[in-house]
């Protein structure tokens, strides 16, 4: 290569090494710096975007303390009523009697409940009333699909919140 190089007249050499730099130059930056740099923007587009949402998070979870805190959601207001108790008698109002085909106790705390061929916009109902009246939370749901309109197969664990 050199030899082939030293053949060249002075001025050939100079636009060969010139060029070769260059292609060197540009393959660098297409290969390298610009996917960096491209990487870096798209990194400080996220971290921005996540920190916005943590400043969100933190104010909601003030709020959610002080609603907690203050909601009718207490052992009072469940007259006296186990977890297994409140999940049928509050599926039932909820007009979910004939879905319901199953509830379980897993333990003092913990009620798993089957509803069958039930109307989704009646469960997301049901499961929202339990939540801000009686301050039980879901702590497993599995929902499947099945003909007709809006219904579904669900299998729920509620919990009763601390």
């Amino acid at each position: 290569m050199r030899a082939w190089l030293a053949s060249r007249t002075p001025r050939d050499r100079a636009i060969l090494i010139f060029g070769g730099a260059l292609i060197v130059a540009l393959l660098v930056w297409a290969w390298i710096w610009y996917p960096l740099a491209q990487s870096r923007a798209r990194l400080a587009t996220q971290v921005a975007t996540a920190e916005a949402d943590l400043a969100w998070m933190r104010s909601a979870d003030t709020e959610v303390q002080q609603l907690r805190s203050t909601a009718s959601g207490s052992a009072l207001d469940r007259a006296g009523k186990s977890l297994l108790a409140l999940a049928d008698s509050s599926a039932r109002d909820a007009g979910l009697g004939g879905a319901l085909t199953r509830i379980e106790p897993v333990d003092a705390a913990r009620v798993n409940v089957w509803l069958d061929r039930a109307g989704f916009d009646q469960v997301a109902t049901w499961l929202e009333t339990l939540a801000q009246r009686y301050g039980i939370a879901v702590d497993e749901l599995s929902v499947d699909r099945v003909e007709g309109v809006g219904a579904a197969n669900v299998r729920v664990t509620l919990v009763d919140a601390p």
